[in-house]
Formats: structure tokens, C-alpha cells, sequence
């Protein structure tokens, strides 16, 4: 199954699901449709999703600015926009984090 992601403008909106309270942080593939990251952070006080930001950021090197949770906030299953890349880099990170896996 492919990963749900749309590009428009300069910006990827991708389909995300994290995973807070990990062993450690980590880009794991695509799962059901969607980007899995582990998170070790807790899902408190915002700082799941300020690692999300941080982990996304950094292996797309893009700035953590460029990286925004559009829906989801609250959830495990999230959208995130990223801008300053394309479609084609969000699914070889992905691509790359499941070779990586197996």
C-alpha cells in the first residue's frame, strides 16, 4: 500500500502515524497507508509532536519551521504539510526507513 501524500505549491501534505513512548525515535516505512515514526516522547505536554516536527525536519533537512501538523494534533494518526520539499522525497524517506528495517 502506498503512503497517502499530496503535494501542492511546494508543500507535501502527508498521512503520519506515530507511535509516542517508543524505546527511541525512529522512521519506521510505510504502514497502512501511512508514514510510522516512533516517538520517545510522551504524548503530554506537546512534546510528541514538537519531536515529530524535530524528526521530520532533520531527515528531510528542512527547517523544523517548514514542518506543520495540519489535523490530528491530538491523535496518533495525523497530517502533516511540509514545505521545501516534494512528494518523491517524503516516499523515498520512507522507502529508504523500510529497506533499512528489513
Amino acid at each position: 500500500m502506498a503512503i497517502e501524500a499530496t503535494e501542492r505549491d511546494g508543500t507535501v501534505i502527508v498521512a503520519v502515524r506515530v507511535s509516542p513512548r517508543s524505546s527511541r525515535d525512529a522512521i519506521e516505512g510505510e504502514h497502512g497507508g501511512t508514514l510510522k515514526i516512533r516517538l520517545a516522547a510522551p504524548a503530554i505536554e506537546d512534546r510528541a509532536n514538537q519531536s515529530l516536527r524535530h524528526i521530520l525536519a532533520t531527515a528531510l533537512k528542512v527547517p523544523i519551521s517548514a514542518v506543520k501538523i495540519v489535523a490530528g494534533e491530538k491523535s496518533r494518526s495525523k497530517r502533516v504539510a511540509i514545505a521545501g520539499v516534494t512528494r518523491e522525497q517524503v516516499l523515498a524517506l520512507a522507502e529508504s526507513a523500510a529497506r533499512v528495517r528489513s
